[in-house]
């Protein structure tokens, strides 16, 4: 018998159903929404002078936001799984600041409450979870970490070296004044930004730099070839949108029963 929790854990944590879906776009469109309010409050004559009509609507859609928490709550076998995942973080981070604002009054409390508003923008991290490339990409960046830290551990050991040997090569002199400025001479042409407040004058500080540049759109594209290696993995397995209600892992494939991290049966 399909109880009334099971139909509505269908259709909130499962995009697989005509239901489901439109729950998700509609909510899709509501953080959306959101987010505009957020940027738009920030604009002194929009917030002048549509001040009320703001506040109403992110009323209102605070007011969304905190039925689909405790509905969530409500609907999952074990609550406490929830509230402390990522998602249930996320969830109450988008709904608490607005209910804060209302405690923290007074003038000096006034920059306590911008800086607890401002962290409505954690809503735009809800728009994963209701698109399917999203999981995908998420799930991509998670199987890479460990090969983009060793990654990441490689170029700082070499961004140090070059900071090194620049400081040495230019003698203290043309901003480098020391290591430490040398290094942060190195990240910068080596991520090909080039602020240019520092630069070698020297021929060979010159032809080292030329190498370095050269050496950056090589580092540059070692990341983007680690998660696209992932990508082409993770597509090639076709993924379901199923929430396991013990654990609400999400990571199963289409043809999945039971949950592949606590094994119990999915719906």
């Amino acid at each position: 018998m399909i109880t009334t929790k099971s139909r509505l854990y269908e259709i909130i944590f499962e995009a697989d159903t005509k239901t489901g879906k439109i729950f998700d776009v509609s909510l899709l469109i509501v953080i959306l929404l959101s987010i505009l309010l957020v940027m738009l409050e920030s604009v002194p004559s929009i917030e002048a002078e549509y001040h009320y009509l703001l506040k109403i609507s992110e009323w209102v859609i605070t007011g969304i936001f905190s039925l689909e928490y405790i509905m969530r709550i409500w609907i999952v076998k074990k609550p406490k799984a929830y509230i402390f995942s990522f998602y249930g973080i996320i969830d109450l981070l988008s709904v608490l600041p607005t209910y804060l604002a209302l405690i923290v009054t007074g003038t000096h409390g006034f920059m306590v409450i911008r800086a607890l508003r401002l962290l409505r923008v954690f809503r735009i991290l809800k728009l994963n979870r209701y698109t399917k490339e999203g999981t995908i990409i998420i799930r991509a960046l998670r199987n890479s970490r460990i090969k983009i830290s060793v990654f990441l551990f490689a170029v700082v050991t070499l961004v140090i070296i070059i900071g090194t040997i620049m400081y040495l090569i230019e003698g203290g002199e043309n901003g480098f004044t020391s290591i430490p400025r040398g290094i942060y001479w190195a990240v910068v042409t080596l991520t090909t930004v080039g602020y240019g407040d520092i630069s070698p004058s020297t021929s060979l500080g010159q032809f080292f730099a030329s190498i370095v540049m050269i050496m950056g759109y090589a580092i540059i594209a070692v990341p983007t070839g680690i998660v696209t290696a992932e990508l082409s993995k993770n597509s090639s397995k076709p993924q379901s949108t199923q929430v396991c209600p013990n654990c609400m892992a999400d990571e199963h494939s289409e043809d999945s029963i039971y949950c592949n991290k606590c094994g119990k049966k999915l719906n």
